[in-house]
């Protein structure tokens, strides 16, 4: 009887540790999919701050290259022609290139430079550039946890009954290969008890106990990463409010005449990180409970189809 006993146990452990080998595997391949859209995210963010701030000074290099450009066309018109010397074509260019030539004002910004993000971001300070960070990585995890969760979904009833109806006719075959070839949590739960079948009702709920820690356990990944985005994002924007605040203060101190636009030019700027943290956090929570909440309906689910999976293999075994 004990040889028999652990040849039971061991033979669940395999099959757990298949199981869990399985779901890694599908778990390695959803952190592939996180990464791409990380990366995707971020790099979309770069392009667009980088060409709001390097536009402008893209534009003054060009005008300067632009006056030099004519300066050097026109030495090399006049020294071709022969209708002066050269020393007095290279006099004439000095004087034109120590004058001083007033820039042309910088064309109007396009697209994401004239909507004003980048001087708002600019003007946030330093803090900006963690909350930004911060948002990459919150709009990343929503992304990919939407997606992850919408895939999980499944026609419950319908699964239920293509289930019952094949283990009422016998073929318990027919019902692990309806359970192994939809996806989602709870045809993968019911899939591992189905695999205990034979081994009989205390297998098959040891086997629905152990799949159904482990979808769960791949259902709230990344939640925690949401929260800790919600609840650090407002306290990084308060931090560089104070931060502000001290370099307003000291402004105020150092200046001979204190004016009303100082104080509150200060102040203001101070206040932009706290609003960009604030605009972090609330759609952060919102998407973390929102994600909470789809997770507890797949628990019920899983619960009433795992008990009533385990209802339908007691009676057949009476």
């Amino acid at each position: 009887m004990r040889s028999v006993f652990e040849q039971s146990e061991g033979s669940a452990t395999e099959d757990r540790d298949l199981y869990v080998m399985e779901r890694v595997a599908a778990r390695g391949r959803r952190s592939k999919v996180m990464r791409r859209v990380f990366l995707t995210v971020s790099a979309g963010l770069m392009v667009l701050m980088l060409t709001g701030t390097i536009s402008p000074l893209a534009a003054q290099t060009e005008t300067a290259a632009d006056v030099e450009g004519m300066v050097a066309m026109a030495e090399s018109t006049v020294v071709d022609t022969g209708l002066v010397d050269t020393t007095a074509v290279d006099s004439l260019a000095a004087a034109v290139v120590e004058e001083p030539v007033e820039p042309e004002p910088a064309p109007k910004a396009s697209g994401f430079a004239q909507s004003g993000l980048v001087d708002f971001f600019n003007k946030g300070g330093k803090f900006m550039w963690g909350l930004l960070f911060l948002s990459i990585v919150g709009v990343a995890v929503i992304i990919e946890r939407a997606i992850t969760l919408h895939k999980a979904r499944s026609d419950v009833r319908k699964l239920m009954e293509e289930v019952v109806g094949a283990l009422k006719k016998g073929r318990l075959d027919e019902a692990v290969e309806i359970c192994a070839n939809m996806r989602g949590p709870i045809p993968q739960i019911l899939h591992a008890g189905l695999m205990r079948a034979k081994k009989g009702t205390e297998a098959v709920e040891k086997a629905i106990e152990t799949a159904g820690i482990i979808e769960m356990s791949f259902l709230e990944r990344g939640l925690i990463i949401l929260a800790t985005v919600a609840n650090v994002a407002p306290l990084l924007g308060f931090l560089g409010t104070v931060s502000g605040m001290v370099g307003a203060f000291e402004a105020i101190a150092q200046a001979e005449q204190v004016s009303a636009k100082l104080v509150a030019s200060g102040i203001s700027e101070a206040l932009i990180t706290t609003m960009t943290g604030l605009m972090i956090a609330i759609p952060t929570q919102v998407a973390h409970n929102l994600f909470v909440q789809r997770i507890d309906r797949f628990v019920v689910e899983m619960e009433d189809s795992a008990a009533e999976l385990v209802d339908i293999l007691t009676e057949m075994d009476k």
